[in-house]
């Protein structure tokens, strides 16, 4: 057993999402968003690498040396498994461990609002997920992969550095390749995924050009393509796709897009007003002939507009209007939703038309 399998115990006991293993630092932990670290002592960079070092074959020894960082998924059986990427920095080497379940979610259990569930009724086109690191939004995505799995007969291919969740086929089939150890890249597994009869694609992460360019590719052939992006917004997400082209291809990536976008998935998570746990506050675009137009015309930037007024009728929502609901429901805090709303003030407002004007005045509310 590797020294440092205590640390990760105790990550999973304590439910925390982290451990962050940094030379010149003390081991700490993530809960609910908070980082705090544990009784130890700083760690040199000789003992970091000490512990590291036993859970690192030859092979991501010599990658982590050559390109100074590694990505591969952790198992500790019986205790479940870990994202970690190991690297180097300014004080020696460090590693970063994060929670993977080791059951797939359902959206029931997760709390998605249900018009996400229209999303497993696609049959083709470009699906995102999107918000910063750590938002929950591969733990979405993957509960969304679960309900189809359950619902429909497919063929899902899944492309990840490094997988994350194991899926068990129920009426669906699945391909689960991890980059570095089962091909060699991103783009060679996608343009072999396209080989493979594919109903349903899922791309870890839309990192680069190469990458964003396959994906929509496969989406254009009539796969459903699932990808994640590191952006804020769905008006946000657009734009990263559209400027990721040189600046000739732009007004064609706007027309293709336009016709292939399904929806776009923008999450944060959001720390619970009881202070235990966190809720997903999630912000929904679907495609259609107004949102078709916008992106075509290269106004995606009116989309954040459009989400304050939309019709819930629709499915769609903007991030403010969820935080307003949870606010109203006792589920978080205004405080706490001021500090993830696209529109702050804008928020204040509404939930002053409910009543509620800050935090220490809902009456209790902080501990509901």
């Amino acid at each position: 057993m590797a020294r440092l399998d205590s640390f990760l115990r105790l990550v999973v006991e304590q439910k925390a999402s982290d451990l962050h293993f940094l030379a010149g630092s003390r081991p700490t932990i993530r809960h609910d968003g908070v980082l705090t670290p544990i009784p130890f002592r700083e760690l040199s960079d000789a003992e970091a690498r000490r512990f590291l070092w036993e859970i690192l074959d030859d092979e991501r020894k010599e990658q982590l040396e050559k390109q100074s960082e590694v990505d591969f998924a952790y198992d500790l059986e019986g205790w479940g498994r870990f994202r970690t990427n190991v690297f180097l920095h300014r004080e020696g080497i460090g590693a970063v461990f994060r929670v993977i379940p080791e059951k797939v979610p359902s959206m029931d259990e997760l709390a998605l609002p249900t018009a996400l569930r229209n999303i497993s009724g696609f049959h083709n086109g470009l699906v995102l997920f999107t918000g910063p690191t750590g938002s929950g939004k591969s733990t979405s995505q993957a509960a969304l992969i679960n309900e189809l799995n359950e619902t429909r007969s497919l063929h899902v291919v899944t492309v990840e550095d490094p997988i994350e969740f194991v899926h068990t086929p129920a009426k669906s089939m699945f391909t689960q390749r991890q980059v570095g150890l089962h091909v060699k890249s991103f783009e060679e597994a996608l343009r072999s995924a396209l080989r493979e009869a594919p109903d349903v694609l899922l791309v870890g992460e839309m990192r680069d050009l190469e990458t964003i360019r396959l994906a929509i590719s496969a989406a254009e052939t009539g796969v459903l393509v699932f990808g994640t992006l590191h952006t804020g917004s769905a008006a946000k997400s657009i734009d990263r796709i559209i400027d990721a082209f040189p600046e000739g291809q732009t007004n064609q990536i706007r027309g293709v897009l336009s016709v292939i976008l399904r929806a776009v998935v923008s999450q944060r998570l959001v720390r619970s007003a009881s202070g235990e746990g966190r809720h997903a506050a999630i912000e929904i675009l679907f495609g259609g002939t107004g949102v078709a137009n916008m992106i075509r015309e290269g106004k995606a930037y009116l989309i954040d507009a459009m989400l304050q007024s939309v019709d819930p009728a629709t499915g769609m929502q903007s991030l403010d209007r969820h935080l307003l609901r949870m606010v109203r429901d006792r589920m978080v805090t205004l405080d706490e939703a001021v500090k993830h709303a696209t529109y702050p003030q804008t928020l204040v407002d509404s939930a002053a038309g409910l009543g509620i004007t800050s935090a220490s005045s809902q009456g209790g509310f902080g501990g509901v």
